[in-house]
């Protein structure tokens, strides 16, 4: 076999190789939404990919234990337990009744054990009931602009 050939075909083998390792890391590397619901019906390999499932917390559901913290999600009348294992500290704003977004995988015992969590309390961002919320009411007064030139 000539140099040319055997170039080609090592060519075409390191390029196939890459292209194959590309693309399985990119389908491993995805995540799925799913609702709390959903969850609960994923079953085979559905089930063990990298999930992302959000909710609310549980109030007084959260317990910290060596190494992770335990605590229930809640949409829609379904409930998700999680645990979290990840190497980040938690966000100040996960408390009780916090949205939280859980990014890990489902057990087959059916637990949740997340490596990320993001969370926001939402009542931090909503106006007080019975007063206004900020840009409500008259709009703002602006100067009037200059003539356009008109006499």
């Amino acid at each position: 076999m000539s140099k040319q050939g055997k170039f080609a075909i090592a060519s075409a083998l390191i390029i196939t190789t890459l292209g194959w390792l590309g693309w399985v890391g990119v389908s491993e590397s995805k995540t799925y939404y799913h609702t709390v619901r959903e969850l609960n019906t994923l079953e085979g390999s559905a089930a063990r990919h990298r999930i992302r499932v959000g909710g609310d917390v549980r109030p007084g559901s959260i317990v910290r234990l060596q190494g992770r913290v335990d605590f229930v999600i809640e949409q829609e009348g379904h409930t998700l337990n999680v645990s979290y294992v990840g190497r980040d500290p938690l966000p100040d704003t996960f408390v009780d009744g916090a949205q939280a977004l859980v990014e890990g995988k489902k057990m087959p015992d059916g637990h949740f054990v997340a490596e990320q969590v993001q969370a926001k309390c939402a009542s931090k961002y909503e106006a007080v009931p019975g007063q206004k919320k900020p840009g409500d009411g008259k709009p703002e007064q602006r100067p009037a602009s200059p003539a356009s030139g008109k006499s």
